[in-house]
């Protein structure tokens, strides 16, 4: 079998497609084959070696797959069946989806909803997932669509252009924030009501004017610091990525001044909470036209197109697409 196997190597950690026995890979009850595999930022950072994201090595790439039951030692799964595994450290410290088979364990394994094809959850992916636990988490914090606009920021990328047309497919009035100034056509076509660009200047004000009811952030950093002094009293902030860096500058005035929320989303959810958000997603959290908005590209292209993605020439979502 062809996979896509990182190693340390002495001019650090790089990832090439090989040809591997499938009784090599990780230990787990149920043997997948795999149809689709989405392509991630932290994929593409574990595969160039830019930063210290997988476990131990050797180790198959691909923190998600979408495929079908092979072989199963589970009562749970039969062979033929659809499923879905992202998380638990596949592509990480367990070999991944960037490979024809992934070997996993049953409790890792969330069944395909009705409502979705396959190709449909990998364009969703781990990306899909987090962007809708944050409008989950929104909604369940009481942000609806009358208080006000909400603000995705990287909305060009995968977790940030699923955002959009979930928070748009809600109802809600939704503002694409992204510095890839020619993909305007791109954001409105997901349902964004507005597009700019980040703030270009910082400021020394704790608290500016009062813009969102809340956001998505997906890159960290200053935009993250510049949503906090923008939120709107009782407005909630989610916070997923740190493209721009693991750093916070902030002060506590916009949590004791306009009671604003600052949550967390962790895309490693446990199952009964994972298994409601694919539900979701196969349904009021489905955006229109999902089927579009993802491209596919061979195993063979993945290591040029990982450094493509480091370069920030990528938008939307992209899978690795094995044959049927």
């Amino acid at each position: 079998m062809k996979a896509y196997r990182i190693e340390d190597t002495e001019n650090g950690p790089r990832g090439t497609v090989v040809a591997m026995e499938p009784d090599a890979l990780d230990a787990g009850d149920v043997v997948i084959s795999t149809r689709h595999a989405g392509i991630n930022y932290k994929d593409a950072l574990a595969g160039t070696g830019k930063a210290p994201i997988i476990r131990r090595y050797p180790c198959n790439g691909g923190i998600e797959a979408v495929g079908q039951v092979e072989t199963s030692a589970s009562d749970r799964f039969r062979p033929g069946d659809w499923v879905i595994v992202h998380g638990r450290g596949i592509g990480v410290s367990h070999d991944g989806g960037f490979a024809e088979k992934v070997r996993v364990p049953a409790d890792w394994l969330v069944r395909l909803p009705d409502g979705l094809t396959p190709r449909e959850a990998a364009i969703f992916g781990v990306a899909g997932h987090s962007a809708a636990l944050a409008v989950h988490k929104l909604e369940e914090l009481g942000v609806t669509p009358d208080r006000g606009p909400i603000a995705v920021t990287g909305a060009t990328g995968g977790v940030g252009s699923l955002a959009v047309g979930m928070l748009a497919r809600r109802g809600f009035s939704v503002t694409a924030i992204s510095s890839k100034t020619d993909q305007e056509a791109f954001l409105r076509g997901l349902g964004a009501s507005a597009v700019r660009t980040p703030p270009a200047e910082e400021t020394r004000k704790p608290l500016e004017g009062a813009e969102w009811a809340g956001a998505v952030d997906t890159v960290g950093g200053p935009q993250l610091e510049w949503l906090l002094r923008t939120t709107a009293p009782q407005g909630v902030v989610t916070a997923i990525g740190n493209a721009a860096g693991i750093g916070l500058k902030t002060t506590v005035l916009p949590f004791i001044l306009r009671g604003v929320t600052l949550a967390g989303i962790n895309s490693d959810t446990p199952m009964e909470l994972r298994q409601l958000i694919w539900n979701r997603m196969a349904g009021d959290l489905k955006p229109d036209g999902l089927d579009a908005l993802g491209r596919e590209i061979a195993l063979e292209a993945l290591p040029a197109y990982m450094d493509e993605m480091i370069a920030g020439r990528i938008h939307g979502r992209t899978l690795v697409t094995f044959a049927d």
